[in-house]
């Protein structure tokens, strides 16, 4: 078992942020989504925990066969995905990774939201207090990505919202910049299998730390698309787009029905320049599929076989 705790600052308060990460999340897996592969969403319901309160649960299947290394696409099915599981108490969240492939591997992540810039190391004195584990900030402005999922538009040292005009953000930003909170994860990464455990574990933190560094850099630049949203309107927009989702991955399953308990809304004005963001009952047009396809053809449509009467002569 392999356990770190990651530290990042947003320019944003807690309370935007519960905006900002149901869309940002929505938005990156349809972005991540193809044909057979990305982010199908099973399950998206209100659940009531005797400790945490209301919250909403939410279960998916990540599939990623193609992402494989080919050793391991050569061992594992054909249809290949992981399980996520995850239950929003915000601003407390848990988040759980699992296959059944690979019963011994498991993510395990409990997030805790606050409106600091990341100082408080007592934050999960109640969940790993006596457990060793090192603490990793990311600074989404300044801390290197990796360079094939770079994006000039989602940097935040050359993006400026409009809305907030916020952005720009230089080196130290952390220690000036108002508002500012922090997203504190302890993550759990365990592969119990003998000879291979600490390479994996080590792997599998790289590709968190990097998840978590895109998924916070697009939550701020795309602070303009979702700042004025509800959360009514937010789960409408998590709606439509898990539908177009799992129809673009090729999954066709009923209308997906999102219900939502009641939370308290916080009504914000923008700057008159400032551009609403618009919603509709209908998809955005990023979220649309082609429609006329062309299906590849895995053998001739005819088989000629040869005639043994010739072949005998």
């Amino acid at each position: 078992m392999l356990l770190k705790e990651y530290r990042i600052c947003m320019p944003l308060t807690v309370e935007e942020y519960r905006i900002g990460q149901l869309y940002m999340i929505s938005k990156h897996s349809h972005e991540q989504s193809d044909r057979g592969e990305g982010v199908e969403v099973v399950q998206n319901e209100p659940y009531e925990d005797p400790n945490h309160g209301n919250g909403q649960l939410t279960e998916k299947r990540v599939y990623l066969n193609s992402k494989l290394p080919s050793w391991a696409r050569a061992v594992v099915p054909k249809i290949f995905y992981i399980t996520e599981k995850a239950w929003n108490y915000y601003p407390y969240t848990i988040t759980e990774y699992t296959c059944s492939f690979l019963p011994k591997f498991s993510i395990h992540i409990e997030t805790k939201y606050e409106d600091n810039k990341g100082s408080n190391d007592n934050i999960f004195d109640n969940e790993a207090k006596d457990l060793e584990r090192e603490v990793c900030f990311i600074d989404i402005a300044c801390d290197e990505i990796p360079e094939r999922y770079y994006k000039e538009s989602e940097d935040p040292k050359h993006f400026k919202s409009e809305k907030t005009g916020r952005g720009l953000l230089k080196e130290g930003w952390r220690e000036t910049h108002q508002p500012i909170m922090c997203s504190y994860k302890l993550v759990t990464v365990k592969f119990e299998v003998w000879g291979l455990q600490t390479r994996v574990e080590q792997f599998v933190h790289k590709v968190v730390r990097d998840i978590l560094m895109i998924g916070h850099r697009q939550a701020f630049a795309w602070v303009d698309e979702w700042y004025d949203m509800t959360m009514d309107e937010v789960r409408e927009f998590e709606r439509a787009t898990q539908e177009a989702t799992n129809e673009k991955i090729g999954i066709f399953p009923p209308a997906i029905s999102i219900s939502n308990i009641s939370l308290p809304s916080s009504t914000r004005s923008a700057p008159s320049s400032a551009p609403s963001t618009p919603l509709s009952s209908d998809a955005p047009e990023f979220l649309s599929v082609p429609k006329d396809r062309p299906r590849k053809k895995s053998a001739p449509e005819t088989l000629t076989l040869p005639d043994p009467e010739k072949k005998a002569l």
